[in-house]
């Protein structure tokens, strides 16, 4: 039995695994800072207010003829 084998063999799977755990800490990183920007672009959306020095019937319906 080859000796070198089995330990190169054993390095080799804890450097995957190594390599796994940084990936996954790297992707749930990245989806804590898109979280972040989409809570942030919703609060910068104001509230659909209307416009009170405009009509009320402005906005009732669309003209498809053109």
């Amino acid at each position: 039995m080859d000796v070198t084998g089995v330990v190169n063999l054993s390095t080799t799977l804890a450097d995957v695994g190594t390599s796994q755990a940084v990936s996954i800490a790297v992707l749930k990183k990245a989806n804590e800072i898109t979280a972040e920007s989409a809570t942030a672009l919703i609060e910068a959306v104001e509230a659909n207010k209307p416009a009170s020095n405009l009509p009320p019937h402005l906005g009732q319906s669309v003209n498809t003829t053109a």
